[in-house]
């Protein structure tokens, strides 16, 4: 589903109704059910389903099982830390590269070409950012304390300014050269984005490259071994930016007995992978705002090419991994 429907709309978001904030991987308020009951996992209808899975990122199991899924930070991790096209980062996709052919080896030895779908998708790429002389600081042109709260920093920014002060604060960063100023109701609709129950009034969306904080005091930094001054700790590279740009398109590979070999689609959208994994895993997708039309073209089987059909007899697992920037 699209973000404004399942209203999982940001890593940092807050709830004006009952004051509670979404910051991600570090508040207790975050396993609220508020803010997850805009949609129901794959792995949940799975689990309805009486099908067994197993997710990772956390302790699992061994076994046999419906649907085994792994999410791989690393990628994303050293892209931020050093940059898209850094050492470090091309380091990190040749381990990505050293597993799957291990993986695909373990496969072959074992014959289970027939039984295993893999699937290795992404959900954003990522691109360079400066941080030296991109940064657009808040209270060069506003005064924060007209804010009621300010949520994230980087290529999106969500202000809930204080009340009175919406128009005057609107009206001073629509003059802010290197980033656009939407009132909730104006966000483009293409973005998906404007009808979640936690967007903010006013939201800040950066120029590609570009990143916005309320002051460079406030800027995000990472130290390594490498460097001895905090300033030389920042990260550089970002993802979030316009979805049309380039970098910030994802990958998508899939091999297996459901799917073609030799085989390239055209470009698909985030959300249409659901019906895929729901037909090869074979259950009935719920509603959704993926393109089942986008994806069909990568079976083998067209004559069962619908997102519920049961999957073929031997495709018992598969097998996802998530990578958080573009392996091109």
């Amino acid at each position: 589903r699209h973000c404004e429907v399942h209203h999982m709309t940001e890593n940092y978001m807050w709830d004006s109704d009952t004051n509670k904030s979404f910051n991600i991987g570090i508040n207790r308020d975050s396993r609220l059910p508020l803010w997850w009951n805009g949609s129901e996992p794959l792995w949940v209808t799975l689990t309805k389903a009486k099908r067994k899975v197993y997710m990772y990122y956390w302790p699992g199991e061994s076994g046999q099982a419906d649907l085994v899924a792994i999410y791989y930070e690393r990628v994303d991790v050293e892209g931020h830390h050093h940059g898209p096209w850094s050492p470090q980062r091309k380091d990190a996709v040749k381990a990505v590269d050293t597993v799957m052919a291990y993986l695909t080896k373990w496969i072959k030895e074992r014959e289970l070409q027939d039984d295993l779908n893999i699937i290795i998708f992404s959900d954003h790429g990522m691109t360079d950012i400066s941080w030296i002389d991109k940064v657009i600081e808040l209270d060069n042109y506003i005064n924060l304390r007209d804010l009621q709260q300010v949520k994230g920093r980087g290529p999106i920014m969500s202000l809930w300014p204080a009340p009175g002060k919406h128009s005057e604060i609107y009206s001073k960063l629509r003059r802010v050269e290197h980033m656009t100023v939407y009132k909730k109701e104006d966000i483009p609709s293409r973005f998906h984005y404007k009808k979640g129950k936690f967007v903010s009034p006013l939201t800040l969306v950066a120029d590609e490259g570009w990143f916005i904080t309320e002051n460079r005091q406030s800027l995000p930094f990472w130290m390594n071994s490498t460097v001895t001054r905090k300033a030389e700790g920042w990260q550089w590279g970002w993802h979030g930016y316009d979805n049309e740009l380039r970098t910030m398109r994802g990958i998508f590979l899939a091999f297996g007995p459901d799917f073609k070999s030799d085989f390239r689609a055209a470009p698909i959208r985030v959300v249409d992978i659901y019906n895929l994994m729901c037909r090869v895993t074979g259950v009935t997708p719920l509603p959704n705002n993926g393109s089942w039309s986008r994806v069909m073209c990568m079976l083998r089987d067209p004559a069962s090419s619908a997102p519920g059909a049961p999957p073929s007899a031997s495709a018992l697992v598969t097998v996802l991994v998530v990578l958080l920037v573009m392996l091109a």
